[in-house]
């Protein structure tokens, strides 16, 4: 029995490679294959698979997921992990020949092909530990390969997809960042430097998005100086966020609390010379004058220092 079993069980794997290569047949980039599955030769196949079924249900006991692939080749079983990655829900299925392939045939072309698949497999299972492991020991071993800047690409994913909630610990931010930016200055022309640069500016927005949060917090419950500090951030570390409009008018509002009238006209000034068009502007000028003060720099805080910054243009 156990010899049938194995002798069924090359035929599957041949066949699910056969199956593979019609469903990925690749026309400029596009797959085609699935219109030969419904041709005469592609009926003739999945009637021959059923049988393959059916017979294997039969071995199913005698064999589980650590039986040998010792007897295939790197290519067999790298297409079967590839077969398993296409069309289960699960990548779990396909890890296991992904890994195999490293395994049996270390140092090879096909391991180290297998080795950037085990990093999307995890990473599409949502199991970003296992992920970034995987596609920093392909950086370590393979750092100037063609496959380099994606590894890097899922190593930044790892953290930046688990950034959702504005709320949650800002740990994964930052780490996205760094990771993001590394693969920007690293892979400037890689095709992935383009994403990874519409990222990191999402994930800065979201840190000061955070800051934003906690300031206003504090604002509403008349902790100026708590708020003061959580807007000043937004407006030194996150200049070109989408949120700095927003924090110079929070500022304004804090210090006319507080009565410190000159750095609540330079708050103020800095967003009228920077975004006169904002909604924000027209707050805090309201909101000035209607105190019986304008928008211009006064005394010598830490804002009038921004202020000249903007004037210079270094600032934003």
């Amino acid at each position: 029995m156990a010899d049938l079993c194995h002798g069924v069980v090359k035929l599957e794997n041949a066949f699910c490679a056969a199956v593979f290569s019609v469903l990925t047949e690749r026309n400029a980039g596009t797959v085609m294959g699935w219109q030969g599955m419904f041709s005469k030769a592609g009926v003739r196949h999945l009637g021959a698979f059923a049988i393959v079924v059916a017979a294997l249900s039969a071995c199913d006991r005698n064999r589980g997921p650590d039986e040998s692939l010792a007897a295939f080749s790197a290519e067999e079983i790298f297409k079967r992990g590839e077969f398993e990655l296409e069309t289960s829900r699960r990548s779990a299925a396909s890890l296991r020949y992904f890994q195999e392939v490293e395994r049996l045939y270390p140092f090879t072309e096909w391991a180290r092909r297998a080795l950037i698949m085990q990093a999307y497999a995890h990473h599409r299972a949502r199991e970003y530990d296992e992920s970034r492991a995987a596609a920093q020991r392909f950086l370590d071993l393979y750092p100037n390969d063609e496959d380099a800047p994606y590894a890097a690409y899922l190593l930044a994913l790892s953290f930046y997809d688990q950034v959702d909630e504005v709320g949650r610990d800002q740990g994964l931010t930052f780490q996205a960042l760094q990771h993001l930016r590394r693969l920007i200055e690293q892979y400037p022309d890689s095709d992935y430097a383009r994403s990874a640069i519409l990222k990191f500016e999402l994930a800065f927005d979201h840190l000061a998005a955070k800051e934003m949060e906690i300031g206003r917090f504090y604002l509403r419950r008349g902790n100026f100086n708590a708020a003061i500090n959580r807007f000043r951030v937004v407006v030194e570390d996150f200049q070109t966020s989408t949120h700095t409009p927003e924090a110079l008018h929070r500022l304004v509002e804090a210090y006319v609390s507080l009565g410190l009238r000159d750095e609540a006209q330079t708050a103020g000034a800095i967003l009228g010379f920077n975004f006169e068009a904002n909604p924000f502007y027209a707050d805090s000028f309201r909101l000035l004058t209607g105190q019986g003060l304008e928008p211009e720099a006064r005394g010598e805080s830490w804002l009038r220092t921004i202020y000249r910054q903007a004037v210079r243009g270094d600032w934003i």
